[in-house]
Order: C-alpha cells, then structure tokens, then sequence
C-alpha cells in the first residue's frame, strides 16, 4: 500500500443506539444530542474529525434519530431570525455547524451491535481506510486523538486504536487489549502491536490494564472481518470480535494516544464531562470554579 492510499478521508460515527442508560432523557431524542455544556454530544466529536482533516463523516443513525441530521442540516428560518435581531455571531455559529464538514447518513434497520454498526457503512466508506469514533467518549485538545492515530497509519498502513491505561479494578467496563511491543518508531513505547483484545473482563483475566477508548483508523478489509464475524451475545456483531480477527489476518497497532478522554456513556461519565469542560470555558468557567468551591457538601 502506497502512501498516498494511505490517507484517511472519511470517518464512521455510529449513533443507532436507543441510550436506554440515559431514560428518561432519551426517550423522545438521541443519546448523542443530550448537551454537554453548549453542544450536543456529537458535535463535540464532529469538531474533533474537522481538527484531525477530515473531509466526511458517515453517521449511522436508526428510528428516532432525526434531530441529528437537522443539527448539522442548514436552517434559513433560524438563520432568517437571528438576522432580523442582529446577532450576527449567533448567525455565524449556525452557519458553521453545518458548513463544518460534507455529512453523509445510512440507517442500521436493526439493533445488532457496533460491528453491524460499522459494516452498515461500508458501500459509503468504499475501499479506502476511515476513522470511527464513538460518540460517548469526548476527547477535547490542541492534538485530537483521532488525528494522532491517523498519522500512524498514515505512515505505516497498519490499523491503529486508540488506547489508554485504567484502574485495574475497572477493566470489566472496556475492551482491553494484549500487546507485545511494535518494532522500533518514532511512537517509542507508545506504539504496541496488538495480540487479542478482550470484552470487559474481569481483574483477575485482563491481559493488561490498556483499554481502547474509542477512536480507531482501520483499513477497508475490516468490513470481511465483520462479514465473518459470527453474531454474540444477544445476537449482536461485535467490532471487538472484528479487529481481533483484523489483528490475526492484517495486524493491529494500539496508540496510548496523548490527551485526556471523558467518558459521557454514563449519567455519571456524562457528569464529569459537563463538569470538567464547563470548567475550562473561557467565558464562565472561573466563575463556575468558584461556584463549586461555595458550595457545602
């Protein structure tokens, strides 16, 4: 593979999940519009494609997802309105959320996991490598991880996740991941060669305490892997199941990438990440600093 084919044009977001963790606020609107701060959840992730470059997203979205695709559609009448009160900035912000980058939408029909998920996309996709990121993990900075694992493989050509270290008594809520060390790169120990990657398992079983995070670049032979990735539980495709199959055939790499993620897949997730970015707001976030340090627990 060339270089130039190795260049990363396209990302996957899959949203056709029900949030059923975030009921009752999910029920009449998707997980991935609830707002963090001042932006939707997506948006947060959209910007981050925008800051790695980008060109087109692919939201996979399912019943019920609509106000997705009008967040980043154009809206003359709000555009209209704002006009005639002279918020012009206001008018601006709009105009960009939907000038960001070229938006592209297909549907999993049914449930059945984030692999199936992830093969929903492929005809959009192509043959051509992509970036999936998932919409509950927030990963804000001047870096985006998503970019950092791009240039891996757009150097190497080899699949790349992005990792990052947890508490070993809290390896049962990710995909971990078993590594022997990558052959020496510019990436120094940060660059691991993948060996299998494990669903959520217990302390006592994990491999490591490296979990993915949520952001990958894959090569298009991961949509066979997927083909063949027989259904697991509930009936569900796993992507996990898909890259360890992409790791045995292809080879994977894992990033610990820089940076600091927030996981929103949770209430409590998501409070931490409202709390957190409000704090680094430029406009109020000294204020509510102080706010927070009034208050009497």
């Amino acid at each position: 593979m060339t270089k130039k084919n190795r260049r990363v044009r396209k990302a996957v977001l899959p949203a056709a999940g029900l949030g059923t963790r975030f009921l009752p606020a999910t029920k009449a609107q998707p997980k991935e519009m609830l707002p963090v701060v001042d932006k939707p959840l997506i948006q947060y992730v959209v910007e981050e494609c925008l800051a790695s470059g980008i060109e087109n997203i692919i939201i996979v979205t399912g019943r019920g997802k609509n106000a997705i695709e009008d967040h980043f559609d154009s809206s003359p009448e709000l555009e209209r309105f704002l006009e005639s009160k002279g918020k012009t900035e206001q008018v601006e912000m709009v105009r960009s959320i939907s000038n960001m980058l070229n938006f592209s939408y297909t549907r999993q029909k049914e449930p059945l996991g984030l692999g199936h998920a992830v093969l929903t996309a492929r005809e959009l996709v192509g043959d051509e490598p992509f970036a999936v990121l998932l919409g509950d993990v927030i990963i804000p900075g001047p870096c985006p991880a998503t970019r950092q694992i791009m240039e891996v493989y757009e150097e190497i050509g080899i699949g790349t996740i992005a990792v990052e270290t947890v508490p070993t008594e809290r390896t049962n809520l990710y995909g971990i991941i078993d590594t022997q060390p990558a052959d020496q790169t510019r990436w120094g120990k940060r660059l691991l060669r993948i060996r299998n990657l494990v669903e959520k398992p217990k302390p006592a079983d994990a491999p490591s305490n490296l979990a993915v995070t949520g952001r990958y670049v894959l090569p298009p032979e991961i949509f066979d892997c997927l083909e063949r990735t027989p259904p697991g539980s509930g009936g569900e495709i796993q992507l996990t199941d898909g890259l360890r199959l992409l790791a045995q055939e292809q080879g994977l790499y894992a990033l610990e990438y820089e940076g600091q993620s927030y996981d929103a897949g949770d209430k409590l997730g998501f409070l931490k990440a409202t709390v957190e970015i409000a704090l680094q707001n430029s406009e109020f976030g000294e204020e509510f600093r102080a706010y927070l340090r009034e208050l009497k627990l």
